[in-house]
């Protein structure tokens, strides 16, 4: 019984460690069938960002290449990779280990990057790997600055930067690494202002157009120059085999001589020629070909068939200016015209003789000048002038005729006119500033019961219509306060006719009194007029308004009168809104001015209205003034 026990221990003991050695067993083998997929996986992912960086495809495009290329060749993808990674060149440390020694030049419009950026320098690694190194062996032997670029693609295709691919001897960034040292590494991080600049565009350009592509010159100083002037360069990228070759080209004297020359010629809308006369050749600058519209492959034309592009009208007295400074060497300055696709240019053309010994002209160098823009701004300052001059003619004639017009309906007495006992004095100044007549009118008349009657009003506007408006309302109110019409109900009806007659609708203001001289009662009504100014007693006084608005503005308008009793030595002004208004200030103020100048003017003898027209209307008139003034005599007026 003791011994069954102990046996059957012994036996569980060793199965369970059999079980065990299994279990390890198939971690290990699962363990290294992982590594060997991560290890396939890493091979597949450095084939595929190879693929990337040399053909510029996206990485589902490039894993897609690597997975054809392996079916193609009948082999797992993971051996496909590797066969890809072995035709490219060794690690950094062999391939681009060798630091260039020779001089160099730092591409222009770079700035330093950091040199320390672990980051960078494993991305270099990386990179470098996939530099075909037999580029690299031809760009070792270019001279000048180049570099060999490959677009890096977003997954959306767009570039995001160029990494170098290869790099001549005399190509460097500002952080010192010339040559190969600049291969494998990110334009960005080398090169981060060209971003910023024009020339990124340009590249994006030629990368995806195929049309080479040649920068402006920009200034550049290079890196330990010494505080040395700037340097001028050109860019010029073209395309290459879905890469980029960008040339940094450094201007001497002649280029820029010769840039500053095309310059000149570019933004004076001119270009030279020359002629000789002993051997017929001519040459003309590129500027001359385009603005003469010719094809540069054509020769250029000779001095005596110049005239032949000139409009029939232009081309005698081209040709007889031609004449003249090959047989007698004198100067050329002519104008002409041609005919292009987009129309007529106007071109000019300047030249002088060079004499032989003799004095005979063996050359001719001259310019031709496009004055097509200044011909045309004269043409239309001309026009301009001209449409000026007939429309202040026009409004000349109108404001004569309206002048005359006004003169005939609104004759101005000479002398003051004596009504109903009253003594008025009438002042009609006219605007100075404008070429217009306005609408202000008044009427001093006597009615037939031995009242008088005083208006004032102001048509709005200028010219004939306002002067037409004018004579139309003061016919109309004579004509219905004659028949007896009340001075609320002629203001109705006055408003009908300003609401009712014409095309345009018309609105004016109105003051109407009527004079009761055996009772001294003045009966009063306005419609949108200023108040009366009464001056009793040395003091001045604004009579209040009754309601009324101004004509023409509305279909039910009210109106109401007042009443006011004169005694002797009253003053009454009645007057338009030219007498006090000023630009840019309250009418209140002009109406506090108008009652101090006429208290302090208290002179009764007969044309005292004038200083106090002076007094008041200081310089430019700017509207047209119409005033009223009303005297009641001290002294009851003696009937005859």
């Amino acid at each position: 019984m003791s011994s069954e026990p102990a046996f059957r221990a012994k036996s569980g003991a060793a199965s369970d460690k059999a079980a065990l050695a299994k279990v390890v067993a198939r971690q290990r083998a699962e363990l290294d069938r992982l590594r060997d997929e991560a290890a396939a996986s890493a091979v597949v992912e450095r084939a595929k960002g190879a693929l990337m960086a040399l053909t510029g495809r996206t990485a589902d495009a490039a894993h897609e290449e690597l997975l054809r290329r392996a079916k193609a060749a009948g082999r797992a993808p993971a051996a496909e990779a590797r066969i890809t990674l072995d035709t490219l060149v060794p690690p950094l440390s062999h391939a681009c280990g060798a630091t260039a020694t020779d001089g160099g030049a730092t591409v222009p419009g770079g700035a330093v990057a950091p040199a320390g950026d672990e980051e960078d320098e494993r991305e270099h690694a990386v990179d470098a790997a996939s530099a075909p190194h037999a580029v690299q062996i031809l760009f070792d032997a270019l001279p000048g600055m180049t570099l060999l670029l490959s677009p890096l693609r977003s997954a959306a295709g767009e570039v995001e930067d160029f990494r170098i691919d290869a790099a001549t001897p005399q190509a460097a960034d500002p952080a010192g690494r010339r040559g190969r040292a600049l291969v494998g590494r990110r334009v960005r991080a080398c090169l981060p202002t060209v971003a910023a600049q024009p020339l990124w565009q340009g590249w994006l350009g030629a990368l995806d157009t195929g049309e080479p592509y040649t920068s402006a010159p920009y200034a550049a100083r290079e890196p330990g120059d010494g505080g040395g002037e700037p340097a001028a360069y050109s860019v010029r990228a073209a395309r290459l085999d879905g890469r980029l070759v960008v040339t940094w080209r450094r201007q001497d004297a002649s280029d820029r001589q010769e840039q500053l020359l095309a310059d000149l010629q570019r933004l004076g809308h001119l270009g030279w020629a020359t002629w000789n006369l002993v051997t017929g050749e001519a040459a003309w600058s590129a500027q001359v070909y385009a603005l003469c519209e010719r094809d540069p492959a054509r020769r250029p034309l000779g001095l005596e068939e110049l005239a032949d592009l000139a409009v029939p009208e232009d081309g005698p007295a081209l040709a007889r200016a031609v004449r003249a400074i090959r047989t007698e060497g004198a100067p050329l300055d002519v104008p002409f015209r041609i005919r292009t696709a987009a129309g007529v240019k106007h071109l000019r053309a300047v030249a002088e003789a060079v004499p032989d010994a003799a004095g005979r002209p063996v050359q001719v160098h001259g310019f031709v000048q496009d004055l097509t823009a200044q011909r045309s701004a004269e043409l239309a300052l001309l026009a301009s002038e001209q449409a000026m001059l007939a429309q202040h003619g026009v409004l000349r004639t109108e404001r004569m005729l309206a002048g005359r017009l006004q003169h005939a309906l609104l004759p101005l007495p000479r002398r003051p006119v004596r009504l109903a006992g009253l003594r008025v004095d009438l002042a009609y100044l006219p605007a100075q500033s404008g070429i217009h007549v306005g609408g202000d009118w008044f009427s001093a008349i006597e009615l037939p019961g031995g009242e008088a009657l005083f208006v004032v009003g102001d048509v709005a506007g200028h010219g004939i219509d306002a002067v037409a408006t004018m004579a139309q309302l003061r016919f109309t109110a004579k004509g219905m306060l004659f028949t007896g019409s009340s001075l609320t109900g002629a203001l109705s009806r006055l408003n009908t006719l300003l609401l009712h007659s014409g095309e345009t609708r018309s609105t004016a203001t109105l003051v109407l009194a009527r004079y009761h001289p055996g009772e001294h009662r003045l009966v009063w009504a306005q419609a949108g007029h200023l108040p009366p100014l009464l001056l009793r007693g040395g003091e001045a006084r604004f009579l209040d308004r009754p309601r009324g608005v101004l004509l023409g503005a509305t279909e039910s308008p009210v109106f109401e009168e007042a009443e006011c009793r004169l005694r002797p030595g009253d003053r009454l002004l009645l007057y338009t809104d030219g007498l006090v208004e000023r630009p840019g200030e309250s009418i209140q103020l002009g109406l506090e001015r108008l009652a101090r100048a006429a208290a302090a003017h208290r002179a009764d003898a007969p044309g005292s209205l004038g200083p106090l027209l002076a007094a008041l209307l200081e310089g430019e008139r700017r509207d047209d003034v119409c005033v009223l003034d009303v005297r009641v005599p001290a002294e009851p007026a003696q009937e005859s």
